[in-house]
This record gives structure tokens, C-alpha cells and sequence, in this order.
């Protein structure tokens, strides 16, 4: 008899508007103080989970933000009052990160709105569960590594023209590429992409002030989850961290905040890790 697989409860990319409960974005008592007045940022996947932490977090420390999204409409559209209700400016951009072009284009509507940019987030990914490796499709490959790993290469190299020294970049990467991830073998093997890129990105970009860090969450509670996962995996997501349960984006944002500011001067080609203690054991 073959077994049968519940689907999980959304499809990728996952709608934050559809979440029971909703992630929470920003915790009512954090106060900004003007660590990022006058920047620019621009966020891949920044209309949902903890892209849009993100982009909250760096508008109520004064920071103009432009994010990239692909299709989820009403989380976009959401973002952007969340952003704009701090008093700074949004841009959200529709389009599929995958495309060299469209980056381009995002990059250059960034600094035909903004003037400049300062921060640059690569944050967008997707993941697929497949219990056994040779489950994993060449489809599946490609389209994993081409979602999570070239829009990150096509943004870097079209930021890098506009920034400065002084400004900043910023990967997404995962507690699966310091941990792995048995049913998650190709999205774990892009993360590990991205660390490593991220570690000599920053050792290339030394000589020219611009700091280069990473910031690696375990689980936490974003769309990506009711995308891939169903039943008790679902249920149970979080609970074999030490806090026994997963994480919000707003308690992942703030450490993007601190490597985006001066407070992080000193710190290049580091990983924060924000994982419940999901690292240990």
C-alpha cells in the first residue's frame, strides 16, 4: 500500500495573511533611537516573516526602505504601511528575484527613489521537504539553488556600484548549514552556499569599508513553515529548540538592526546565531 503525504497547509511562498496565529513583526515595546537615520535599505523577501521584521525594524530607527517580494500582494502592500506608519519611505518591488534583470532593475529604482543605498539585505529562500535524498529532482535542485543562492549574487553585484564604505551587507543564512537538516538536504546545502559566500565576501570587501555579515535563525514562525511542513511536524515545529518552541521574526530583526549600525563597526564575516538553542546538543 502506498503511504500517502498530507500536504501542507500552504503553498510556496507562503502568505503571512493566512498564518493562524500571525507571526509577530515587532514587539510593541522596542524602541528605535535613530540608529539608522538617513539610510537606504533594500530587503529580498521582505514582505513577509522576517524580511518584514526587517524592514519595520530599520524604518522606526529612521532608515528608508525598498524590498523585493514575488507575489504575495497583500503581505507586500501590508509591509509597506507597517514601513511608511514609522514616518520614512517604502518602495516594494514585484518581481522574481531569480532574474539577473530584475535585480538590476531593483537595484536601479532603488537609487531613482532614494538617491543612495547603505544596507543591503539578502534574505528571500524556499525549501522543499523530501524525505529520502534521491526524492530530490534535478528540477528541485536547480530551482532551490537558483532561488537561494544567485539572487544573492545578482543584488550583491548590482548594490556594490552604489555602496560606499561605511555601508553594510547582510545574508540570511540558517541554523541547517552549521547543524544539516536530513529532510531539508538541498535547502541546508544553500545555506551552506551562503555562509561561505558570506565569509568571503567579506574578506573581499575589507579593503573597501563596506562590512559584510550574517545572521543565522533556527526556527522561527514565518510563512516558509505552513508552506513546507503539515501534520505534526507542524505541531511540533520549534519544540526540540531549548525554549521549546520556534521563534518570532521580532525576535530575529533586532540583530540585523545592530549589524546594520555603528554599533557593529568592528564586526565583518560573523554569524549571529538566533536559534532558541537549537544549535546545542
Amino acid at each position: 500500500m502506498k503511504r500517502t503525504t498530507k500536504k501542507p497547509p500552504q503553498q510556496l511562498p507562503g502568505s503571512q495573511a493566512a498564518m493562524r496565529p500571525e507571526p509577530a513583526t515587532i514587539d510593541p515595546t522596542y524602541r528605535g533611537s535613530g540608529k539608522l537615520k538617513g539610510k537606504v535599505a533594500l530587503i529580498s523577501g521582505g514582505d513577509s516573516g522576517i524580511g518584514r521584521a526587517v524592514g519595520v525594524h530599520f524604518a522606526r530607527e529612521g532608515c528608508d526602505v525598498a524590498f523585493v517580494y514575488l507575489e504575495e500582494d497583500r503581505d507586500a502592500e501590508k509591509t509597506c504601511r507597517m514601513i511608511a506608519d514609522e514616518g520614512v519611505r517604502c518602495l516594494h518591488l514585484r518581481g522574481n528575484a531569480q532574474s539577473e534583470a530584475f535585480c538590476r532593475k531593483a537595484v536601479e529604482k532603488t537609487i531613482d527613489e532614494f538617491g543612495k543605498l547603505d544596507i543591503l539585505v539578502n534574505n528571500l529562500a524556499r525549501q522543499i521537504v523530501q524525505e529520502k535524498p534521491e526524492d530530490i529532482s534535478s528540477a528541485q535542485l536547480r530551482e532551490t539553488f537558483a532561488n537561494n543562492v544567485f539572487p544573492f549574487f545578482y543584488l550583491t553585484q548590482e548594490a556594490l556600484k552604489h555602496m560606499k564604505r561605511g555601508s553594510t551587507i547582510i545574508n540570511t543564512g540558517s541554523v541547517t548549514s552549521f547543524r544539516g537538516q536530513p529532510v531539508l538536504l538541498d535547502y541546508a546545502s544553500t545555506k551552506g552556499a551562503i555562509e561561505s559566500f558570506t565569509y568571503s565576501l567579506a574578506k573581499n570587501l575589507a579593503e573597501r569599508g563596506i562590512r559584510v555579515n550574517g545572521v543565522a535563525p533556527g526556527p522561527i514562525w514565518t510563512p516558509l513553515i505552513p508552506a513546507s511542513f503539515s501534520g505534526k511536524k507542524l505541531r511540533d515545529f520549534g519544540k526540540d529548540t531549548l525554549m521549546k518552541r520556534p521563534g518570532q521574526p521580532s525576535e530575529v530583526a533586532p540583530a540585523y538592526v545592530y549589524l546594520a549600525s555603528r554599533d557593529a563597526s568592528y564586526i565583518t564575516g560573523q554569524f549571529i546565531h538566533i536559534n532558541g538553542g537549537g544549535f546545542i546538543g
